[in-house]
């Protein structure tokens, strides 16, 4: 457990290597639910080297943080997070582009990406467009749409380790369904490197669209949500278990299942974290009772409930 006297010293130590540090941050600001408590040291650096900063401070002292980036697929518990979360945006969102290789950094907007890439006909990111991620969280996540998914054009992931920075391939990702190596290791994305294919322009754009028009129609855009809240089970998919089992339009609080996709719950006004949590086990009970498939949730959750 995290002292008081451990954060004063950690908070000196943390602004001599980052300029913005925060005590008793709210964090529902930063996280796409808009639900959540507070951090105890809400650390956010501005480049690579401040990064790098934080984690020899933290890491000098075995800790490991909570990492976020635009806060989407994660639920921040009522009560915070006790302890030490960094959160990769601003600063950290740099794109370099060399013919048909994109690098960017952690914290570049992912459909911001999509779009500049598709503008120039570059493809391949095209179903990211309507992904409301960090590149950073996107690897992590391993995060697709439309029978895609990252690791379909990430070459390679640059991290900081506890020993340094480290260059990881493809193989070393272990990318599997919305899962990453980096879910299991106290590690870092600075930047990812990915490989997409040149194509015509307009033809690119037309394919962002399409799918950018079917997410519009499919999926609840406006109320705060976090995505699919749970994972798709093998052969099928979760938001039709739950339509099939009558979980559209249940409520807990001011937490709401949508009625245009199941697998979405969404912050109606006023939910805190624990109404999320209580619908959401209403549901996998539900979903459990009627059809005898277990869900598994695909949104983390972080912090005190």
């Amino acid at each position: 457990m995290t002292t008081a006297a451990t954060l004063v010293g950690l908070e000196r130590r943390l602004r001599e290597v980052v300029r913005d540090v925060r005590r008793d941050a709210p964090l529902a600001r930063h996280v796409a639910f808009r639900v959540g408590g507070p951090a105890d040291l809400l650390v956010i650096p501005r480049g690579v080297e401040e990064l790098r900063g934080v984690v020899r401070v933290l890491s000098g002292d075995g800790i490991t943080p909570v990492i976020i980036g635009a806060g989407s697929n994660l639920l921040v518990g009522d009560r915070g997070i006790r302890g030490i979360v960094v959160k990769i945006g601003k600063g950290l969102d740099h794109v370099g582009i060399d013919g048909e290789r994109v690098t960017a950094e952690a914290g570049a907007g992912l459909p911001a990406l999509a779009l500049r890439t598709a503008r120039i006909g570059l493809a391949g990111l095209e179903f990211a467009a309507g992904i409301p991620a960090s590149v950073g969280g996107a690897v992590v996540m391993n995060a697709g749409a439309h029978g895609h998914a990252m690791e379909d054009v990430t070459e390679t992931v640059d991290v900081i380790t506890p020993e340094g920075d480290r260059r990881l391939d493809r193989a070393a990702m272990e990318f599997a369904y919305r899962s990453s190596v980096l879910q299991r290791q106290p590690w870092v994305i600075i930047a990812a490197a990915m490989r997409l294919r040149q194509g015509e322009p307009p033809a690119v754009m037309d394919r962002l669209h399409t799918w950018l028009a079917h997410r519009g129609a499919t999926q609840p855009i406006g109320p705060p949500s976090s995505g699919c809240v749970f994972r798709n089970p093998p052969g099928d998919h979760a938001g039709r278990l739950i339509d099939l089992s009558g979980g559209k339009g249940l409520t807990v609080g001011g937490a709401r299942v949508s009625e245009i996709h199941a697998n979405y719950i969404i912050n109606e006004g006023g939910a805190t974290a624990s109404d999320v949590v209580a619908l959401a086990e209403l549901v996998r009970v539900r979903v459990q009772d009627r059809t005898g498939i277990s869900l598994d949730l695909e949104v983390k959750l972080l912090g005190d409930f």
